[in-house]
């Protein structure tokens, strides 16, 4: 009969995990110690229980592996940096690459650098530029119309305001008929032993001056 697999998950049990962390760690200890002495590798174990009690195993000493992993991790940061330029000059290699590409791309639109393409490259190049020509020149008709609804829109606007204007009088045309009215008012008064004549013109002109004033302000 053969033993039945136990599920790898939390136990839900308190006295079950304990139990079962016990016999575990031994375990663990154990095989340490056993590789530790068959390979004759280096090995320190560290383990905190789930009531933070600390549980550990070293081969030969604890801090003397420490120590030794900490040396390792050293000469791997400095190893680092190195690998990590190549990286990044293996990253810049690719974005020149692209650069150039690009620009070749560009010099070749303003036909430049054709002597080294096939047939097919001059083809597809020349359908490129068919299909670019075609776009500028959509965009720039539909820019002019534009252009054109702008100053209809305009024309029409200004039409309508020079239409308003010649509707209402002007000023200086209504202060001109009515100064005409009180002279033609004025010349039908009788003169009474000779002044009448000049008070009368000495009064126009200063109605006169004073509308002449008023006209200037608006």
């Amino acid at each position: 009969m053969t033993r039945k697999r136990i599920q790898i998950k939390k136990i839900d049990n308190i006295s079950s995990r304990q139990v079962t962390f016990s016999k575990r760690r031994k375990g663990l200890f154990k095989k340490a110690q056993e590789l530790s002495t068959l390979c004759d590798a280096d090995i320190a174990l560290i383990v905190f229980s789930a009531t933070s009690k600390l549980f550990d195993y070293a081969s030969s000493s604890m801090q003397q592996v420490i120590e030794r992993r900490d040396r390792h991790s050293a000469i791997h940061r400095l190893d680092g940096p190195s690998n990590q330029l190549q990286v990044e000059n293996d990253s810049n290699h690719i974005l020149r690459k692209k650069v150039e590409d690009k620009n070749r791309e560009l010099r070749q639109l303003n036909g430049e650098d054709l002597h080294g393409l096939t047939l097919q490259e001059l083809q597809k190049l020349e359908e490129v530029l068919k299909r670019g020509l075609a776009n500028v020149s959509k965009i720039k008709d539909e820019k002019v119309m534009q252009e054109i609804n702008s100053l209809k829109r305009k024309g029409a606007e200004l039409l309508e305001e020079n239409q308003k204007l010649k509707q209402v009088p002007s000023p200086i045309l209504v202060q001109r008929q009515s100064s005409e009215s009180i002279v033609s008012r004025s010349s039908n008064l009788p003169d009474e032993d000779g002044g009448g004549d000049t008070s009368l013109n000495l009064g126009l002109v200063y109605f006169n001056y004073i509308s002449f004033l008023l006209v200037l302000r608006l």
